[in-house]
């Protein structure tokens, strides 16, 4: 049995995270999510939720889009988005009544003008466009941080997530301090030919990012399945009668193991 997140085939061939079908922990989408209402019967079927849970760059962000075609997608599905100035491609992650009950979870209305639009099936053209932008992702992140050093800014840029048509950059980055980018968004706008968003990151999310193995033999909860970071302070350590030993106590990201509290 292949792996359903990456694409791998039945016979355990990699499709894309080169695990060769083995990812049973889902790293290689960390979103993947089961419909559990998928095959409940409605008895007013024209009242279903019309807003359809898109996953985004390999399933490490997730946005809510509204289906204003006449297409039905399914989970895996291709699209073409509404984005900034142009569009975007993303997977379908989720549908029907289960993402009412996640917009209700995070306080989004169904009717909400800001959530966007889903535009049509993913084409060809779509497809390789898409994955045109996605090779610069890379040389650019390395760019960019190559200017904010000589900047002379403290901050890391951790990530770079390019909108598939190529006119929006998002760089997500990391800092202790308060920084002035103004002048580093007009050099990454004239050098990437981009429209320049920058988002701040802690380093949970950052080794989220990153990923690996935690001292407890497994991959980190951050890069598999945990999205929610919370505060976790030594208290947690305190409740299981735990020695504060700051060490082994640490994540791989430096701060306290968010493990500390699912156990409290």
């Amino acid at each position: 049995m292949g792996c359903g997140s990456c694409g791998s085939g039945k016979d355990g061939a990699p499709g894309g995270c080169q695990s060769h079908g083995s990812c049973s922990s889902g790293s290689c989408n960390r979103m993947n999510v089961h419909d559990w209402l998928a095959n409940l019967p409605f008895s007013d079927p024209e009242s279903g939720c019309r807003i359809v849970e898109i996953s985004f760059n390999k399933g490490s962000r997730k946005d809510y889009f509204k289906n204003t075609t006449t297409h039905f997608f399914e989970k895996g599905d291709m699209v073409a988005l509404e984005g900034v100035s142009g569009f975007d491609i993303g997977s379908v992650n989720l549908t029907g009544e289960l993402v009412r009950l996640q917009l209700k979870k995070n306080n989004i209305k169904e009717d909400s003008a800001d959530i966007k639009k889903i535009l049509r099936r993913a084409n060809e053209t779509d497809i390789n466009k898409w994955k045109e932008t996605k090779a610069r992702e890379k040389e650019v992140m390395i760019r960019s941080r190559a200017i904010a050093r000589q900047l002379n800014l403290e901050m890391k840029v951790a990530e770079v997530e390019i909108q598939a048509d190529g006119r929006k950059a998002t760089f997500f980055y990391i800092a202790d301090d308060r920084v002035d980018f103004r002048e580093l968004i007009k050099i990454y706008a004239g050098e990437f030919k981009v429209k320049v968003e920058m988002k701040q990151i802690g380093a949970r999310q950052e080794a989220g990012k990153v990923g690996g193995i935690g001292s407890c033999g497994r991959e980190l909860c951050c890069s598999t399945w945990l999205t929610d970071f919370k505060s976790v302070n030594t208290n947690a350590a305190r409740y299981q009668n735990l020695s504060i030993n700051q060490t082994k106590l640490s994540g791989q990201c430096g701060r306290l193991k968010c493990c500390l509290l699912s156990c409290c």
